[in-house]
Order: C-alpha cells, then structure tokens, then sequence
C-alpha cells in the first residue's frame, strides 16, 4: 500500500475495501486535517503494484453530475428551461410532450432504460448487452446516443411521466443530445469548455464518436469481467479496453480521483453553479433522495453529502462532499465484475463504511 501522510483509520479503510474483494483501491480525502491519499491491492490480476495514485478510471454514472452541471450551466443562461418539455428541444423522437427537462434530470421521466429494467416484483427485462458473453465478444461495438433513445422508446414506459421516480441512463442520453441541439457544439466539446478546462481537470475524458476513449492513458488499474463462455467455462478477460458507448452519458466518462474531488468542490462551493440553481440541483424526490444529477445523502446523524458514485465493467468511483466543500472523499475501484453483479453487496458496505469514517456526526467535527 502507497499513501501520504499516515492516517491509519484511512489506511484501514483501504485494506478492508482489499479484503471486501476490489482488486485495486485508490482512495483521496480531504478535510481540515489536510489531503491523505493513498492505495491498495494490485492495479493488474497477477500483479503486486497496486493501482497508481490518482490514476485514470472509468467514473460510471458519476459522469451524470457532470452533464447535469452543463445542462444547469445552459438553465441559468436562458438557453433551456427546466420545466420546458424535452420534445421542445428533440422534436424528432416524439417524445411524451409531459416529460420535462428536470424530470430527465431526476429519472421521473418514466421512459423505460435502455441498459435494462428491474421491476419492484424482482422482474428483469433485459437491454442493449452490457456483461456477459455477448458484451464481452462485442465490446467495441459502437452504439449511437439516438440509437439508445430509440432503442429505449420502442419499450414500454415504465410509468406516466412525473408519476414516480426509477434510474435511467436514457435520460441522461437525452440531457446529451439537448445539450448538443441548443449549443450545436458536441457534449465532449461543452464539457470541456465549461468544466474541464476552467478547472483545470487534465485527467478527466469525455468519450464522443469521433474520440470513444477506448483505451485509457498511462498506467492504471485494470478492469475485468466474469463470464461462461459458449461451452459452460468459466472465463475472466480484461476488460479495459472497451468502447463505453453503450451507456453514453450515463457512465462513459474517465477521470481521477483528484479530478473528481476538484469538481465536486467546485459545484458545491458555488463556483460552477450560482445559490438559486445548486438549490434547484439539491431539491430531492420524495421516494429518493436524488436531486438533479446529484443524491443529497443523509448521514445518519443530522449531516448531509451531496454524492454520486457509478461503476461500470470491473471500474467505479466514489465522490462525496459536504454542502460547504470543507470535507471531501473520492475513491476508484478496480475489480472482478460479473453478470450477477456479485460485488454489489460488498461495494454498498465499504461505501457506506467509508462515508461512517470520513463523515462521522454529520461531517462537523475532525475525522478520528
């Protein structure tokens, strides 16, 4: 294990994440102890370095606080309104005129997502292939954001627009697209001119047609994946090397762990967005509690987080933040993903261990 200077509760955090089963961690904190970065287990399945500090990783759906971000950014301009029907900016996909602007932002759409669907009765309906055999064999495959819409508009909704809250990657492919209509420059374009680049975020990627970031630079942790093969075998195959366009601005995006923690500073300190927005950001569901792009998280002991955290493939990212910015942790993962999502339970535990550690009695007082 690599660190900074010696927090031991935090070099334990990492250890347990190694023992939960995360092949490699990379983990950042920042509080008014300082900056304690650090990490642990192997970047490589046979290997013994572990993953390099702040090195790049597939974000997963941390990637929809971004877009939000842009989206918010576009609101405050005049050049998109909230409450304005998404058909208003995408008139081609015939889209439900109730479905709203902020119902894409807060998953109330309804629209049924595109990676696939689990029903409160435990029912699944399958999408577009993201694990097993056949996205292993077809994981360069490149898929169109308005091949995904339509895709998820030939399926049933899952309920009336603005009647209930469920997660779908698909709104955040229509936040992409009007993004794209209203600026007429590419997602990856206003990204980076309004994020990326005022922020000085060099690590961080923004995948595109012509730019899918198949590969990611330097050394990093390597990302794998579970599956049975066409004779019953059981394979596990580094799946690094992919092409993300599957879920487009639902989780494409790379970036850091020292990107996301200046980022996500950045948003909840006002730099980003201004007081009346981050407000309308921060108003949460009432079955969850997700705002816009954005969950506002409940410590448990009267404190609140402003979070969202994503995993995709055999990568994930944590970021977290208190409403002030005083107090921050962002985390990578690299790992063994399979098609039952075995890690699921154990990622849910060491997040929730670490949100306990950092921000303990409500992220007031000094992490012990």
């Amino acid at each position: 294990m690599s660190a900074t200077p010696s927090r031991p509760e935090l070099h334990k955090a990492v250890a347990s994440m190694v023992e939960a089963g995360f092949t490699g961690v990379q983990l950042r904190v920042r509080d008014e102890r300082g900056t304690w970065s650090g990490t642990g287990g192997v970047a490589e399945l046979g290997g013994s370095e572990p993953p390099p500090l702040d090195s790049p990783v597939r974000i997963g759906s941390n990637t929809k606080t971004f877009a939000a971000t842009v989206l918010l950014q576009l609101v405050g301009e005049g050049g998109v309104g909230l409450d304005t029907p998404a058909a208003q900016y995408l008139p081609e996909f015939g889209l439900d005129p109730r479905i709203t602007v902020r119902m894409l932002l807060q998953h109330t759409s309804g629209l049924f997502n595109h990676t696939g669907e689990v029903y409160e009765d435990g029912t699944k309906v399958h999408g577009i292939p993201w694990s097993g055999r056949e996205w292993v064999e077809n994981r360069f495959r490149a898929y169109s954001p308005r091949e995904l819409v339509r895709y998820s508009l030939e399926r049933p909704v899952r309920f009336e627009p603005g009647a209930d809250w469920s997660y779908a990657n698909t709104n955040y492919v229509l936040v992409r697209l009007i993004v794209e209509q209203v600026t007429g420059r590419t997602f990856a374009e206003e990204t980076g001119r309004r994020i990326l680049e005022p922020l000085g975020l060099t690590g961080t990627r923004v995948p595109s047609p012509a730019h899918p970031q198949t590969d990611l630079a330097g050394p990093h942790g390597h990302a794998y994946h579970r599956y049975e093969d066409a004779d019953g075998r059981e394979r596990v195959v580094d799946v690094t090397r992919q092409d993300p366009s599957w879920v487009s601005t639902g989780g494409d995006m790379v970036s850091t762990t020292r990107d996301l923690d200046v980022f996500l500073s950045a948003l909840v300190t006002g730099e980003l967005l201004p007081a009346p927005l981050l407000a309308e950001m921060y108003g949460t569901h009432e079955k969850v509690p997700y705002g816009l792009g954005v969950f506002v998280q409940p410590t448990g002991d009267g404190g609140t987080v402003i979070t969202h955290n994503g995993g995709i493939s055999g990568h994930g990212a944590l970021m977290y933040a208190t409403p002030d910015g005083s107090r921050t942790l962002t985390a990578a993962f690299n790992y063994v993903d399979d098609p039952d999502l075995s890690l699921s339970a154990a990622f849910q535990e060491v997040t929730a261990m670490l949100v306990a550690e950092v921000f303990g009695r409500g992220g007031t007082g000094p992490a012990e």
